[in-house]
């Protein structure tokens, strides 16, 4: 790709929070463009982007998609990326493929945390954004109070390049400020026509461009110098300055309109054009020589060296898989091979194929600033790095979101774990969010993801592409044993059964260690009264004893065990005979040590509206946490908590009904601490009954 084609080209993400109509947009922007002969459309269940039977079932989008467009000889490929928190990772995970962000706004203003964070994550890229505030045709909007609320929780500054003219019912068009003239619609989708201001807006369009040009001549020291002399500034030099702050991040020019009606949707497509970067303008995310783990100085042009992110990865149980990646430097052809710098391994790339929606299109190269997809790589995943193999390099991205919710997963069919297992790995390539381990105590899997709903939408693709059902069960919660004060016992096992027999002799002290110090063995043994063959064998068994607590069958942790004294025999002593009578002698001091129960604690970050504070700081106390602070973000307060992990297993859910969905929260684990007598009780009155009721089963 030329270096004039690459200035052509446009990567622009649709974002911003759940419900505000981003899909909506994009089938707007495609059908203006030309690209679609129809108008997609996310209630009828049309859209060009949300294809999956999950997305159109719940109306809201669920995984990005990219749809390639031509817009005035320019190439754009807009990223419509998910809004709920629950999907959130998705939308990080695109955030290095694309040179530019359109951010779709609530018209009454609602700001949610899951916009914030988009915008801090796009802060590490330098990505510049437009504004649109979409729905105008069905919400009733005041502009200005709108936009203050987003500044004030974004700490960037809007700048309006229109004003709508009505909103809801009455919605039928918008000021330009640039050209100082009316844009008003009626009847054909789209078509609008240039008119004279409404002498109702006349004052407060002409204080706009007013303010209009103050904002934006601060970008410029020349325009600046100009409007300072003149007092005016021609729409030319409005929008060279425009462009400029917008690139630099100075701003973000605020457009107006309704996806549904086509109202502003052209002039979107030209602000893109006019005012948004190519990727060339933008800079690379860090990346790493491959061999030395040292910053590289790469350019993202077409004669550098070949490199390329994989962003995303989509499996279809019948296609195949699909990796989906954006050119960071140079360029590669069809049938070639590439290094995976990630992995360590070569691929072959075979055709290239452009994304339209779920269709793909085939072409003949990718360059430097492309987003294109190749099928059927064999061991690359979302997040690796395909480069010249004389030149390798690794993408540093940042792709962690904490999974905030967890569940045991149990198929229905006995014979399907294995085939669930499978499945799930399939799933974990396509979805970073997704996390799945097997819990060792209970041998349980376990699926966790940052809220309830993502989990259940996982289990519905487990069924609807690999026809494994399951059923999702809160999951233990992995408690811990310990001691709180020393005991010393003896360890004997001796058994005489006709021929050799088996002997050994322990005398063994436990002592408490401080929280988190795990288990330390200790070999006191002077004189040779233990063989020194048969020490492993000690602290073999008391490893293998310390699995299983006398209170409920937990792990046993934080305490030292010393081996100080014994006996053996000289013809029936064995590393067997001396393992079960160190097992025995750990028992016996646990009895005396006073055995105490411990749980996970988490800390918790919470982002919650002002007006709901109380409420959650409330419900907080009731789950036994402990509340470290507060912290006002914008017109969000964080909290800042620390909460037993069996009290929040299920706290998305409680959390958005306190909220209206308008809460978010991370959580990560901290430490183990005691539990409380009334709670210990039960939990190991649980225990002990799961336990009967596996043996009666016969498990």
């Amino acid at each position: 790709m030329a270096s004039e084609e690459m200035d052509r080209l446009r990567n622009v993400g649709i974002v911003g929070q759940g419900g505000v109509g981003k899909t909506m947009l994009a089938d707007a922007l495609v059908f203006a463009a030309g690209a679609a002969t129809r108008l997609g459309r996310t209630d009828e269940g049309t859209s060009l982007f949300d294809c999956e039977p999950e997305e159109i079932k719940r109306r809201i989008t669920i995984s990005s998609s990219i749809y390639h467009l031509a817009w005035k000889k320019h190439e754009i490929n807009i990223v419509d990326t998910p809004g709920y928190a629950n999907f959130l990772g998705d939308t990080k995970a695109c955030l290095p493929a694309l040179s530019a962000m359109v951010m779709v706004l609530s018209p009454g203003g609602e700001v949610k945390v899951e916009l914030e964070r988009i915008w801090s994550w796009s802060m590490p890229y330098g990505l510049p954004a437009l504004a649109f505030v979409s729905r105008l045709d069905r919400d009733p909007c005041e502009l200005a109070a709108a936009l203050k609320p987003v500044g004030d929780s974004l700490g960037a500054k809007l700048v309006p390049l229109a004003l709508p003219i009505g909103s809801g019912e009455s919605f039928r068009g918008y000021v330009d400020l640039l050209e100082e003239s009316a844009v008003l619609y009626q009847g054909e989708w789209g078509q609008g026509t240039r008119a004279d201001i409404p002498e109702e807006l006349r004052e407060s369009a002409g204080q706009s461009r007013e303010k209009l040009m103050e904002m934006v001549a601060d970008a410029d020291d020349e325009i600046l110098e100009k409007y300072l002399e003149k007092g005016e500034l021609s729409p030319q030099e409005i929008l060279t300055a425009l462009r400029k702050g917008t690139r630099a991040r100075q701003f973000i020019p605020v457009l107006v309109g309704s996806a549904v009606r086509g109202v502003g949707i052209h002039a979107a497509l030209e602000a893109m054009v006019t005012l948004l970067p190519s990727p060339a303008e933008v800079g690379l995310p860090t990346m790493l020589d491959a061999k030395t783990g040292e910053a590289v100085e790469r350019r993202g042009e077409a004669t550098e060296p070949f490199a390329a992110l994989v962003f995303k990865t989509v499996i279809d149980p019948f296609a195949g898989k699909l990796s989906i990646f954006r050119v960071l430097a140079g360029s590669t052809g069809t049938d070639v091979q590439v290094y995976n710098s990630t992995q360590g391994v070569k691929e072959r790339i075979g055709q290239i194929l452009r994304l339209e929606g779920k269709k793909q299109r085939p072409v003949g190269s990718a360059a430097a600033g492309d987003i294109c997809a190749v099928a059927k790589l064999k061991e690359t995943a979302t997040g690796d790095t395909l480069c010249d193999e004389k030149a390798p390099v690794i993408c540093k991205v940042d792709w962690a979101i904490p999974a905030a919710i967890s569940f045991a997963l149990e198929p229905k069919s006995k014979g399907d774990e294995e085939k669930a297992t499978q499945a799930l790995q399939r799933l974990m390539e396509e979805d970073p969010s997704l996390k799945v381990d097997r819990d060792e105590e209970s041998r349980e899997i376990i699926v966790s993801g940052p809220g309830q709903l993502h989990v259940e939408v996982t289990v519905e693709k487990l069924k609807r592409k690999y026809g494994v059902e399951v059923i999702l069960k809160a999951p233990r919660v992995p408690y811990r044993e310990t001691i709180k004060t020393s005991a010393s016992c003896q360890g004997k096992y001796k058994k005489q059964s006709g021929g050799r027999g088996q002997y050994g002799d322990t005398w063994i002290k436990l002592e408490p260690l401080p929280r988190g110090s795990g288990f330390e063995f200790v070999d006191q043994i002077v004189g040779g009264v233990i063989p020194r063959q048969y020490i492993p064998a000690v602290e073999k068994g008391i490893r293998e004893a310390m699995a299983h607590g006398i209170l409920a069958g937990y792990p046993v942790v934080d305490f030292r065990a010393t081996l100080y004294d014994g006996s053996h025999h000289s013809v029936d002593s064995s590393e067997m005979a001396f393992k079960i009578a160190a097992s025995m002698g750990f028992k016996a001091c646990l009895q005396q040590a006073k055995p105490v129960l411990l749980e996970p604690i988490m800390t918790m970050e919470i982002s919650v509206p002002d007006d709901c504070m109380g409420d959650v700081i409330g419900d907080l106390n009731s789950r036994r946490g402990k509340v470290l602070g507060v912290e006002a973000k914008g017109h969000m307060q964080v909290i800042r908590a620390q909460v037993p992990m069996a009290e929040v297993l299920r706290y998305a859910p409680d959390l958005r009904s306190m909220t209206s969905g308008r809460g978010d929260f991370q959580m990560e684990f901290d430490h183990y601490d005691e539990v409380p007598p009334h709670v210990a009780e039960k939990v190991i009155k649980e225990a002990k009954a799961a336990k009967e009721g596996a043996g009666d089963r016969g498990d």
